[in-house]
């Protein structure tokens, strides 16, 4: 680290290595702290003793979760008896080791790892003046600290006349086990993990698009027992046999063309990565993708309205169409059921139109029950871990996105770079 230096870069394990060489009171002040920070602290407080060092952070869960933080950390401060202070919403960092100070940049390993590029300035140097400032309005314990280092009777009355502006209160055990039960019952996230997944994440978005209910002209209707044990000709035979077609071929209530549009739809708009990963969508393709879908929902309200009408007709003539088959059959033969009901021993086409009426509303859709079966569902899922460490993931991506301009190897490359750099800690 570039110390001498106004701008420079500052990472836990160059914090860790001020500290090492502390031989003055530390002050440390941030969201959270790592554990090389904390190992740090503890190996000087043995030298210098717990009373010299001054930690404030914000022990929140969300800090823990966002990574600025470990929890194992705080813990091995607390069991060394450093005392360490809580300040609500801390974003700040401030580290001070004597005269040298800076005032730094803390890094959410949640969106990116801790800067180890020189040329990555997060952090400013401080100087002595500042470094005074900066203690005697941190906490009390950092006031005690900076009135302690000066031994000039003016300044010690001037720093004792100042305010501390930063809100804090001391850390005890029984929040720390709270937050601890809490990280327990719902544990943060791998770091590491969601910066790699964070790289594919501008590119692609799993979708799913299915339409089901929509082909009525290919619904069947499955014959009632009661009517397939009573035999037949062969006047239906294309049409009757243990089911029935519920609409005539060549009718009006096709749903092709929405087929088709849903069709166009995933063929221009979307790409398979093959069975085993799904179709998806460039994030950059999705506004005009749900453009797309939404003239298709449109066509989907038109297409029931249309047909709604001409269903009803339809259902009408193939119900006729299964009376007017079984219709002399029944009066021929009548079954058990209309026998055990007749006086005469016989059976009128009014008896035996009503008896094939009724077993026909058992299985007989109603033209609004078909409507309502209409259904285009559209469902998105981001890339996860897990996919993006299948091996055919990559050359997938590549083969079904060859026309396009992305550098896939660049963004496969960046991606395990995110782990890689979780490795070395």
């Amino acid at each position: 680290m570039e110390c001498d230096h106004f701008f420079t870069n500052l990472n836990s394990d160059d914090i860790a290595s001020i500290i090492e060489s502390a031989q003055e009171p530390i002050c440390i002040a941030s969201p959270g702290i790592q554990k090389s920070i904390a190992e740090a602290l503890c190996s000087a407080a043995k030298k210098l003793g717990p009373e010299l060092i001054s930690v404030c952070v914000d022990f929140d869960e969300h800090v823990f979760r966002m990574g600025y933080a470990d929890i194992e950390a705080i813990k091995q401060l607390e069991s060394d008896g450093i005392r360490i202070d809580h300040s609500p919403g801390l974003r700040s960092g401030l580290v001070i080791v004597g005269d040298e100070g800076y005032v730094y940049t803390p890094t959410a390993l949640y969106l990116e790892a801790e800067p180890t590029d020189v040329n990555v300035r997060n952090a400013v140097r401080l100087s002595k003046q500042q470094i005074t400032e900066a203690l005697s309005r941190m906490s009390p314990v950092a006031k005690a600290i900076a009135v302690m280092s000066t031994d000039d009777p003016v300044e010690k009355k001037r720093i004792e006349s100042i305010s501390p502006e930063v809100v804090t209160e001391e850390i005890k055990s029984d929040f720390i086990e709270h937050v601890t039960s809490k990280l327990k019952q719902a544990p943060p996230v791998k770091f590491d993990v969601v910066r790699q997944v964070r790289v594919f994440e501008p590119f692609l978005q799993y979708v799913d698009m299915s339409l089901s209910g929509a082909a009525i002209q290919r619904h069947k209707l499955k014959i009632p027992r009661e009517l397939q044990e009573l035999g037949g000709g062969n006047d239906l035979e294309g049409r009757l046999k243990t089911t029935f077609d519920l609409i005539a071929k060549g009718s009006n209530v096709s749903s092709k063309k929405l087929d088709d549009k849903l069709k166009s739809i995933r063929d221009n708009l979307t790409r398979s990565l093959g069975k085993t990963h799904g179709r998806v969508v460039l994030k950059a393709a999705k506004p005009l993708l749900e453009k797309r879908i939404a003239e298709l929902r449109k066509m989907i309200d038109e297409h029931q309205e249309n047909i709604s009408s001409d269903l009803s007709t339809h259902l009408d003539d193939s119900r006729n169409a299964i009376i007017n088959y079984y219709l002399p059959i029944v009066v021929e033969n009548p079954p058990d059921e209309l026998l055990g009901q007749s006086l005469s021993g016989k059976t009128s086409e009014d008896e035996a139109r009503g008896w094939i009426n009724r077993q026909l509303d058992r299985v007989f859709p109603s033209p609004e029950s078909l409507l309502d079966e209409i259904k285009f569902d559209v469902r998105y899922k981001d890339i996860t871990f897990e996919t993006l460490n299948q091996d055919d993931f990559l050359e997938s991506v590549k083969a079904a996105f060859k026309d396009s301009n992305i550098d896939w190897d660049k963004a496969y490359k960046e991606f395990m770079a995110a782990g890689q750099v979780e490795e070395k800690k």
